[in-house]
Formats: structure tokens, sequence, C-alpha cells
């Protein structure tokens, strides 16, 4: 099964204020596991980034101002994704810049039912707490260390993480090993089961008369009756 963990970092909060896009990072996923396959480009959004949206991402105007539009990549973006579920943190968020990104440029909006909103998961699974990324990275025990601004691909790859521990740890895995087993990749030999030649069960003459001699000190034992 294939899916995609997606984040966008934009120039503010909402895309109706004449907000964009600034970052797309996907992670491709088979079987809820990385493959290796991601999509990661800067976006050129033709205005000023705000102080506030600087804080979170530090991408500045001038670190963009060479990079694409949003409609020199579009093709290629809609092509990664291809018709995959979209696994995102706070889905509406990304799903709303997504769409009017696209919807300018004529492409069909991307249905919100198609993503897999890991905070509605997050939210369901552990009540009361909170859901953001850093907060389940901690729980999971997932290295934040190289973290300290938010970045889409490296939020996608953490993202991944989280929500292969939200989907139940690495038992998922278990079934995409067991088809490259089937594939032809070599898999771990098992052992050679060693055959015992079969043991006597039956009592010797010595633990026969053992065994006699323990009875006749018994009073009506119940192995004569």
């Amino acid at each position: 099964m294939r899916e995609i963990v997606l984040d966008t970092e934009t120039t503010g909060l909402d895309p109706k204020s004449g907000h964009r896009v600034v970052e797309i990072g996907c992670v491709e996923l088979i079987n809820h596991l990385p493959t290796g396959a991601v999509y990661h480009v800067y976006i050129n959004p033709e205005r000023d980034i705000p102080e506030d949206a600087l804080r979170v991402h530090g991408i500045t105007a001038e670190f963009l101002a060479d990079k694409p539009r949003f409609a020199e990549i579009a093709a290629d973006f809609v092509a990664f994704i291809g018709d995959a579920p979209l696994i995102i943190h706070n889905a509406a968020f990304d799903v709303g810049f997504l769409n009017a990104e696209l919807e300018r440029l004529g492409y069909a909006a991307l249905p919100l039912e198609r993503a897999v909103d890991t905070v509605q998961i997050a939210r369901k699974r552990f009540p009361g707490a909170q859901a953001s990324l850093d907060a389940l990275c901690r729980r999971f025990e997932i290295d934040l260390s190289g973290r300290d601004l938010h970045g889409a691909l490296l939020d996608c790859r953490l993202l991944a993480e989280v929500y292969l521990e939200l989907r139940g740890g690495r038992q998922p895995g278990l079934e995409l090993a067991r088809e490259r087993g089937q594939a032809g990749i070599a898999a771990t030999p098992l052992a050679e089961r060693r055959r015992r030649a079969p043991r006597p069960h039956a009592p010797s003459e010595a633990e026969l008369e053992a065994h006699a001699a323990m009875l006749a000190r018994l009073k009506e034992p119940i192995w004569l009756q």
C-alpha cells in the first residue's frame, strides 16, 4: 500500500489572506515504511516573508528569490503524490494551502477526505495529551536533535516515524519483509532441525522393583485398586 507523508511551510496561516506555500516535503511509504523516495522543493512565493513565519521555519525571501514558482513545480508535485493517501499532521492546514495553489492554476483540488490526519489519530489514542509533532516524537522517543526550526522534509521524516508508531510500531513491517522474501531477496536461513532417535520410556526392572516396594509400604494404594 502506497502512502505519502506530506508537509508544507508557508508565509502565514491563511491562504485566503494571500499567504503562499514556500516549501513542500513528501516521503513515500509502502506498507507504512519509508522507501527512500522523496519529493522536496523550495518555492518562490512571489511575496515577502513575515517575521512570524520566519521565526517558525527560517526561510528568507532572499533564499527563495531564485527558486521556482508553484506553477513550475505543480505538475511534478501532482505526479509524485499520484492518488495515494496523504499522511499529514493537521491536514486541513496543508490541504487548504495546496488547494489554493492548485486551483489557482486550474488543477483539481485535493479532497480533504484523502488525508489521514495524524493529529486526530493522536488525540483519539492519547486523550488530553499534547498532539504536536514535537510532543509525539518525545512520547515515542524519536530523535529531535536536528530540529531547531520547522522544515517540510525533516518534519515529514519525523512524521513517518510517528505515524508508524501510531499504527502500532514496527509490526506492520513484517508483511513487507515477507513480501521481500517472496520476491527473492535474501532472508536469514532457518537452522536445520536435528532429528533425535526416540528415547525409551518403559520402566526398567529396577524401577519396577522400587515401585513395588513403595506400594508395599502404603495402605490401600490407589495403584492397586
